[in-house]
């Protein structure tokens, strides 16, 4: 087995400690990569906390994963070492399913293996990047480009493709107008790429003090949402609306801001059902619809395009020691936009 120094919780409530834990032998298909950072997703604190369900403990989170190839397999043939590499959300999927077979394994029918809170194909119990290398088959890694700084690319593996898979599969235009709810670490990533792609973009926030940031990313319209007026000024204003809090809202206040065959995608997971009246849709032949991350496939073409257009997200990088006083500034909403860990220091702990 190969020992990696982590970074683990042993219960919902924390704290996080130092601890060792054991990754795979290489496969011939795998890769072990030197983990250089890893950025703090919302998810994390969701799942270690047992807010999604039940989970085993120790349990080390992180699934925007950027480091180095320090090893292959002997049958790699995608990847060498010293390669710039990331890992996302997933770590596997049953690969013959048609999801799979369409390059869509985060809709795997028999269900993607997580990075971590999850069991392999070994019958291992998954743990992410909190930790200074991962083992993972060389069909889960992706490139990352040279024109994009490592530790700005890791928020990319997640918050970037959970952005930027609807954005490209309601096929945004230009012209077309686009707004995004929400303006964290999901939401200022949809708001650069949307710009990037040549929509009119506008933020739906609900207060303007992030106002500033927000036509400073590429929004060119920003409107609070605890203003009533706002929902009468913009009514059957947008083509397609992309929902990245987790928080329950009005669904229906929103869904009356779409145009003809305007969509609304939730991209936020909030725990609680959110209520939708049908006549919030058929007047207008609105859609209402969710999206995860997006495939292998499209995750590499994620980052290609960020690299091509110099979008990268806005991080505060931390020591592996910070991880619980940023877990309490995520959910004070204490971030612009989202933290990454150098996982150098833990090396120093």
């Amino acid at each position: 087995m190969i020992h990696s120094h982590a970074r683990a919780t042993f219960s919902p409530e924390g704290p996080f400690q130092l601890t060792n834990i054991e990754r795979r032998e290489l496969q011939p298909h795998d890769v072990l990569i030197a983990i250089q950072y890893a950025g703090i997703c919302h998810s994390d604190i969701h799942t270690a906390r047992g807010e999604w369900g039940p989970v085993k403990y120790p349990l080390v989170p992180g699934h925007e994963i950027a480091g180095v190839v320090s090893r292959v397999g002997t049958a790699v043939t995608k990847y060498a070492v010293g390669d710039r590499v990331g890992v996302g959300c997933m770590v596997d999927s049953c690969r013959e399913c048609d999801s799979c077979r369409k390059g869509e394994e985060q809709y795997c029918l028999h269900g993607n293996t997580g990075t971590y809170a999850a069991t392999d194909r070994y019958g291992q119990y998954t743990q992410g990047g909190y930790s200074t290398h991962i083992v993972v088959t060389e069909d889960f890694v992706v490139r990352i480009p040279d024109e994009l700084p490592l530790d700005a690319a890791a928020p990319l593996l997640c918050a970037g493709i959970t952005t930027y898979s609807p954005l490209r599969h309601w096929n945004v235009t230009p012209g077309q107008k686009v707004a995004v709810v929400g303006l964290g670490g999901l939401g200022h990533m949809g708001v650069k790429i949307a710009h990037a792609m040549g929509a009119e973009v506008t933020v739906l926030s609900q207060s303007l003090k992030k106002k500033e940031d927000g036509l400073r990313l590429g929004a060119d319209h920003y409107y609070a949402t605890s203003d009533p007026e706002t929902f009468q000024k913009l009514a059957g204003s947008f083509d397609l609306i992309l929902n990245t809090v987790s928080a329950s809202i009005d669904m229906n206040a929103y869904l009356s801001l779409l145009a003809l065959d305007g969509t609304l995608v939730n991209v936020g997971a909030p725990a609680e059902p959110l209520p939708i009246q049908v006549f919030s849709l058929i007047p207008q032949r609105r859609s209402f619809a969710g999206s995860m991350i997006g495939g292998i496939r499209e995750t590499q073409e994620m980052l290609d395009f960020c690299a091509e257009h110099g979008i990268t997200p806005e991080i505060e990088v931390i020591e592996a020691k910070q991880i619980d006083e940023a877990w309490e500034r995520v959910l004070a909403s204490d971030v612009r936009y989202r933290f990454v860990i150098d996982i150098s220091t833990m090396n120093k702990e």
